[in-house]
């Protein structure tokens, strides 16, 4: 069964948003089969600091990464995201 990986970078809404709390929000609102292989932290401006989470899911399932990103977007705390890569393993 092959699989994809994503890499999406994710904006908080705020510079004083505690990064721990978004990565545990992030990995309850995603999709049972989606797993965060990782996250990275990225230095913006002024002190903004992105999540770049690296997402690991089936190949098999259509419109995944739609869901993906609904479900990013509408997680308390997110203010945008932007897909990076997605790349099939």
């Amino acid at each position: 069964m092959a699989k994809v990986l994503a890499a999406i970078k994710i904006f908080p809404s705020d510079v004083s948003k505690d990064l721990s709390q978004l990565k545990d929000q992030i990995q309850r609102n995603l999709p049972k089969d989606v797993s965060v292989l990782r996250f990275q932290e990225e230095p913006i401006a002024f002190g903004l600091v992105a999540l770049i989470a690296t997402l690991s899911m089936p190949e098999e399932i259509s419109g995944k990464m739609d869901e993906i990103e609904d479900k990013l977007k509408a997680t308390e705390g997110v203010s945008e995201i932007q897909v990076i890569t997605v790349s099939r393993a």
